[in-house]
């Protein structure tokens, strides 16, 4: 039997498959303190984390005992890799299964930005609805613009599937071309000076690593049209926030929606929240029933694999499995 730490509740569902080991859950929905948690692992085979919680040198050295960590996330920018490897440690990650969900998310913030929507409640609400005006809150259309997607994996190419029924022209911009998705979508590859000049809106699903950090900056924004409508289904760390406000106040850009944020959780009293142009929530893109299952059942998944001693199926260092000896 082995002792297992998981950082977070996760579905009761997903939970019943670890039954078999000695399973110690942080039982509040908050990222687990720090200490506690170095302590928790100490003496763990395993330990099942989220976005939240940092596996670096500190956190390995502390769990000496470990033998696979799994996170509930696709990303794992918070985890260091090469020291996990380096241990022999593989990382299990749940790609795949969110990436429909996320998708969808991308267009449901897209269309509430540019259509104005959250404006338009408030404005509801504000009790300030008197009579039709054929000029109020004028947004702009998706149909028939062209969309630039920064960031052509799994995610952006479900992006990109979903904007056939918009008419729309799609460009992207990747590490490196996709040929197998501008084959199957219709996409163009661009750069991305050309994209951000070229596309009427521009939704964000590129990885963060430290080369993408601020990758949308003031240089930027100051490409995009004014019309344009920003949206990051990503990372926070993509975007510049100081950045994007100024293009925000200034009308360089129409409009933000932001799935994540710099700094995360944003403060209540940051400058993006005061501005009617940027929408903002809390990293809700795979927040579907349906998929959270999928996603911890998937980690569990994973972590069970490397408990045994298998491979573990989605791996997100698999040249931990290639090391000398």
């Amino acid at each position: 039997m082995a002792r297992v730490v998981v950082t977070r509740p996760i579905n009761p569902r997903a939970a019943e498959l670890l039954n078999r080991h000695e399973v110690w859950t942080w039982p509040e929905n908050r990222t687990m303190p720090r200490g506690l948690l170095l302590e928790r692992v100490a003496d763990a085979d395993g330990a099942l984390v989220m976005l939240t919680d940092r596996v670096d040198d500190e956190f390995l050295d502390a769990g000496k005992r470990l033998t696979v960590v799994s996170q509930m996330a696709v990303g794992v920018d918070n985890i260091d890799l090469d020291a996990c490897t380096r241990r022999g440690i593989p990382v299990g990650h749940t790609p795949d299964v969110l990436t429909e969900t996320t998708a969808d998310m991308a267009w449901a913030l897209l269309a509430a930005a540019a259509r104005r929507i959250p404006e338009g409640r408030d404005y509801v609400l504000g009790g300030h609805w008197r009579e039709w005006d054929p000029d109020l809150l004028l947004g702009s259309d998706l149909w028939e613009t062209t969309l630039g997607i920064i960031g052509m994996g799994r995610i952006g190419a479900a992006v990109a599937r979903r904007a056939a029924g918009f008419s729309m022209r799609v460009v992207y911009n990747s590490r490196s071309p996709k040929p197998e998705v501008e084959e199957k979508t219709g996409v163009a590859y661009k750069t991305l000076g050309d994209l951000l000049a070229e596309s009427d809106h521009v939704v964000l699903t590129a990885a963060y690593t430290p080369e993408t950090h601020h990758l949308i900056d003031h240089a930027a924004l100051a490409r995009m049209k004014p019309s344009a409508t920003l949206v990051n289904i990503a990372r926070g760390p993509l975007v510049d926030p100081e950045a994007l406000s100024r293009a925000l106040r200034s009308g360089e850009i129409g409009a933000a929606a932001l799935d994540v944020t710099d700094p995360e959780p944003i403060p209540a009293d940051h400058e993006l929240l005061s501005l009617t142009n940027c929408l903002v929530i809390p990293h809700l893109g795979s927040a579907s029933r349906g998929t959270r299952l999928a996603m911890a059942t998937r980690a569990v998944e994973n972590l069970l694999a490397g408990l045994a001693g298998r491979q573990v199926p989605w791996c997100a260092n698999p040249s931990v499995y290639s090391r000398d000896g």
